[in-house]
């Protein structure tokens, strides 16, 4: 002890930096609980890019580089390999992928977007970091094996867990979490697709579910500073070679409508075989994942085109290069084995494989229109069209694939047709078929997207606690009953040790100290706190760093009025810091 005073006192000029350097941080996390936060989010949102554009980086370079050296032509070449290696490859990733998810507990397996808006509604946005390396492991094993699987659901899982890891790390409010693991999910996408608009497009649409300012300008940093770290290591090019196309007559529009409801109607096919495979999640898990390996592999030996991320056979679509039966094939053959194997737990991403499935899709509806009108545009435009159509009618983001279209084309003409096509085949998803998102399926994302919860989610208690009160023990001696009201608090505390505490109204206090006063015989009364007339509201703790949300949930569970923000006071105890009511919360958002 005598040591460590002594050094104190021989560098006070570090002891100052230590104090201001706290205070500082602590400052920061104050601010940050508040909806408007915006330069601290903007800081954080360019740290976030930085951090999940060097994950997604690594990531991708776990299994590119290793099938750049085994496959003959590039990462993406599984189509050159021998007949018995498609049908191999698939079954022994699937065993292994088997072996470890056997061996972990089954909370751990949840993995991809899914994963991310689970957090998201009922965890604050905490996600685990089991998980992320699940995802991690999981999806690089799937890839390397050949699985009909897409990289950019790893990636942003990876992106929008580190993001929330970084959060939790520096002990920021919850609020800010929701916030960070957007920048994630949009840094992710940009990197993934050197298409960053569409990242932040993504973010606000599938994981926050609103657009505002202080969320859009973080997501955008965050976006950016992923999309520069992707061109520095993997160039300026965008995932796809694209040529200039666009429409050739607008007499071509009726049969653009056509195009969306067909591209709509395969959409909500997969949909719905998403939903059957999702009955089986109750089988053991390395059952499930063995099938999808046996389909897989079983499939690949006759078209090895559904194999890996499938961005070759994007490019062969959009350049004319395939036949109709082939493309047809194709897209059955993707639809079914991506679909069953992703709803049967394999970790990969569904983003990439809807490409392929509408670019082959829309490459064949291109090749049919031109043969009943030879002045039809190229089948690569309808290629591109049913690439956006079939991202917006799957995954429920018309916007962000739209966006994601215009970004991978550079072309402002292709928005016109785009617009048509992706909405006509988000129509028919959600009014002809009955289809929400397959994010949607198995989730109900109706008490998410409202209104209220959002704002609640937005703002930490710490913006809205009141901290104007006194606290005392249940009895109160009549000599200290006038000095507790003194100050005019808004409420006086009753906390006693190892007990419930509660709030009681001064007025009420004050209005009992009045009837005393004509009737008290004895000097040395003691007034009970818990027993005079007056109202009284239990206290339910809640963390600091917890949202509006989480007091509004916190209090509907258990019937109450009022929650009191815990903070540490010393080894195994907690204080009140402040308090909020039901009231103050439904003025809020009133």
């Amino acid at each position: 002890m005598r040591q460590e005073q002594k050094e104190l006192h021989s560098n006070p000029h570090s002891n100052m930096q230590g104090n201001w350097l706290k205070t500082q941080t602590n400052a920061f996390r104050a601010r940050l609980a508040h909806a408007d936060a915006l330069p601290q989010l903007a800081i954080l949102g360019c740290i976030s890019g930085f951090l999940t554009a060097l994950i997604a980086i690594i990531f991708r370079l776990s299994f590119e580089l290793p099938l750049g050296i085994l496959l003959p032509d590039g990462s993406e070449s599984f189509e050159q390999l021998p007949k018995y290696l498609h049908f191999l490859l698939p079954v022994i990733g699937a065993v292994v992928l088997g072996l470890i998810m056997h061996f972990t507990k089954p909370e751990h397996h949840s993995v991809s977007v899914g994963h991310v808006l689970e957090r998201m509604q009922h965890h604050q946005a905490q996600l685990p970091a089991a998980n992320g390396i699940m995802q991690f492991i999981g999806g690089a094993i799937a890839l390397l094996s050949g699985h009909s699987v897409g990289r950019e659901g790893p990636a942003v899982h990876l992106g929008a867990t580190s993001s929330s890891l970084l959060g939790q790390q520096l002990k920021l409010p919850n609020n800010s979490l929701r916030t960070l693991t957007a920048c994630g999910v949009a840094a992710a996408i940009a990197a993934s697709f050197n298409t960053p608009l569409a990242g932040v497009i993504f973010a606000m649409e599938v994981v926050l579910m609103e657009y505002t300012i202080t969320g859009f300008i973080p997501v955008i940093l965050s976006a950016v500073t992923g999309g520069v770290m992707s061109r520095i290591v993997f160039g300026n090019e965008p995932a796809f070679a694209i040529p200039m196309i666009e429409l050739g007559s607008l007499w071509e529009l009726p049969y653009l409508v056509l195009c969306g409801l067909v591209i709509g109607l395969a959409a909500s096919a997969m949909l719905l075989l998403f939903r059957f495979t999702k009955k089986f999640n109750d089988r053991p898990v390395f059952l499930r994942l063995l099938f999808a390996g046996l389909l897989c592999g079983s499939v690949a030996v006759l078209l090895p085109q559904i194999q890996g991320v499938g961005y070759d056979t994007v490019e062969q679509a959009l350049l004319g290069e395939m036949g109709v039966t082939l493309l047809i094939m194709i897209v059955i053959a993707k639809i079914v084995v991506t679909t069953i194997s992703i709803g049967l737990g394999v970790p990969g991403g569904i983003i990439g494989p809807n490409f392929v499935i509408g670019a082959c899709l829309g490459g064949c509806l291109g090749i049919i229109g031109g043969l009943l009108n030879p002045d039809h545009s190229s089948s690569g435009f309808y290629a591109i069209l049913g690439m956006g159509a079939m991202m917006g009618a799957v995954l429920n983001t018309p916007l962000a694939a739209l966006i994601a279209v215009l970004e991978l084309t550079f072309n402002p003409n292709i928005l016109l047709p785009s617009m048509l096509v992706i909405v006509i085949a988000n129509i028919t998803c959600r009014m002809l078929t009955k289809q929400n998102g397959i994010f949607a399926i198995d989730r109900d994302l109706t008490s998410y997207s409202s209104p209220v919860f959002q704002m609640l989610s937005r703002s930490g208690v710490t913006s809205l606690m009141k901290n104007n009160f006194n606290h005392h023990s249940r009895y109160l001696p009549y000599k200290m009953a006038e000095s507790l009201l003194e100050n005019k608090p808004e409420w006086i505390v009753i906390e006693d040790t190892g007990e419930s505490k509660f709030i009681l109204k001064p007025a009420d206090l004050a209005l009992h100290l009045e009837q005393l006063k004509t009737n008290l015989t004895e000097e040395n009364h003691t007034i009970d706190l818990r027993e005079i007339p007056g109202e009284r509201w239990r206290l339910f703790p809640i963390h600091s760093r917890a949202t509006l949300q989480e007091a509004q949930l916190t209090l509907r569970q258990n019937n109450g009025r009022a929650v009191f923000i815990s903070q540490p006071a010393a080894p195994l105890m907690t204080e009140v810091a402040g308090i909020i009511t039901q009231q103050d919360i439904d003025n809020f958002y009133q």
